[in-house]
């Protein structure tokens, strides 16, 4: 397994986040139903809502668990980011999916972010982004407060994308 470059691993299971980060926690309501929620996990844990969402992924295994690496980037060319992360912990519950990953080196930042899709008793399903980081490049310190501002427009854009992703599935059953 990939080093870490941060020690606060599994931070994104609980709160507070660590101090000394940027804070990010975007909620956002995707579904309703156990077919969406089934769906939205599946979607989350196997890659393909970072690949749906215009992502690259390359990883270790085709779902996320412990150990795994993760390398996602986004762009074209020059302007390619490459980030590379291990999965630190997973949900494989039956209300709450998802996972965590850290990042590694030769990542841009130094955190953590985890992606939870859970099932409300109402039958709402939820996608919700949590993550703490902070600049570890010299590109990602110069572009400084426009780093969480990105993250959070790419956390909203996830939600969008999870969202046609669940919904298909649910209006097709």
């Amino acid at each position: 397994m990939s080093t870490l470059t941060y020690p606060e691993t599994g931070a994104t299971r609980r709160t507070p986040l660590p101090a000394g980060y940027h804070h990010l926690c975007h909620r956002t309501a995707v579904g309703t139903g156990r077919a969406a929620f089934e769906a939205a996990g599946a979607a989350v844990t196997t890659w393909r809502l970072h690949r749906t969402s215009g992502a690259r992924v390359r990883a270790d295994a085709a779902r996320a668990e412990p150990g795994v690496a993760v390398e996602v980037s986004i762009g074209a060319g020059p302007l390619r980011v490459t980030a590379p992360c291990v999965v630190v912990w997973t949900a494989y519950e039956k209300d709450r999916t998802g996972f965590a990953y850290g990042t590694t080196a030769g990542h841009p930042e130094c955190g953590e972010e985890s992606f939870v899709v859970e099932l409300a008793d109402d039958g709402t399903v939820w996608f919700t982004v949590t993550a703490f980081s902070r600049p570890a490049a010299w590109y990602a310190r110069l572009a400084g407060p426009l780093v969480p501002v990105c993250q959070h427009a790419y956390a909203r854009h996830l939600g969008r994308t999870l969202r046609r992703i669940a919904t298909g599935a649910s209006s097709r059953r």
